[in-house]
């Protein structure tokens, strides 16, 4: 079991309907006109909801900001990578993590890919952070959407799209290409390395670009979801026809 909180998350939940919601608990006292369409998802989902104390969501949620709701479901599931493979089509668009480990810059990367069209997230299956409870939240309810997928070698898994016609471009600071710079045309997955280290080597390698995002101020870099945000609504905005450009 596990358990989702706020209200965009709970009510994404209900609304996707992709896995089981076992009920709803409301805080006791609780004001959020918000809750009015939970309250609504959860009676046409035919999904019991209770009140109880604020103390108990409290302990539930470890004292998370839980705005009075929570949802008591079946663990999230994650996609296939077999299965996005035989999807692939001209408008795909992965968002692969090489080693992202904080789980609110996963959820912030998930709710931005799942804005941005993105067709689903790829993360690794060791040493990489995964859907929690914390994930659910800072995605605002855009994990209930996305497919996100656990692969055992990231590096493998991009010889594996590259042999299915995906191009596989790299994001990091050093990269002397800047981002607008690349057409975004076709298949592509766009490769995001973790907090700290960039890109393993491996998978620098195996990109078949690589290009940076240039900064301005003293920083020499963004948080990585903000950097996914940059590269793929840049990528959304040449495939909308506007001012395309070449490589």
């Amino acid at each position: 079991m596990a358990n989702i909180y706020g209200v965009l998350p709970v009510l994404e939940a209900l609304r996707a309907g992709a896995r089981r919601i076992d009920r709803i608990v409301i805080a006791e006292g609780t004001r959020d006109a918000r809750l009015r369409d939970v309250i609504e998802a959860a009676r046409a989902a035919r999904v019991p909801i209770r009140r109880e104390p604020r103390v108990t969501l409290d302990r539930l949620t470890h004292n998370a900001n839980h705005q009075g709701v929570m949802a008591v479901t079946s663990a999230a599931t994650y996609s296939e990578a077999d299965d996005l493979l035989s999807q692939i089509s001209s408008e795909t668009i992965f968002i692969l993590l090489d080693g992202v480990e904080d789980p609110h810059n996963l959820g912030a990367i998930i709710r931005t890919a799942e804005c941005g069209g993105a067709s689903a997230v790829i993360v690794p299956e060791r040493r990489a952070a995964h859907i929690t409870d914390a994930v659910a939240k800072t995605s605002a309810g855009a994990v209930e959407h996305l497919p996100v997928a656990r692969v055992t070698n990231l590096a493998s898994f991009i010889e594996e799209l590259k042999k299915n016609n995906v191009w596989v471009i790299g994001v990091e600071s050093s990269a002397e290409m800047t981002y607008t710079e690349f057409n975004y045309s076709g298949a592509l997955a766009l490769v995001f390395g973790g907090e700290g280290h960039g890109l393993h080597r491996l998978v620098r390698e195996r990109c078949d670009a690589v290009v940076s995002i240039p900064m301005q101020g003293k920083l020499t870099s963004l948080n990585v979801s903000v950097a996914v945000g940059v590269v793929l609504f840049e990528a959304l905005r040449q495939r909308s026809g506007t001012k395309p450009r070449s490589y």
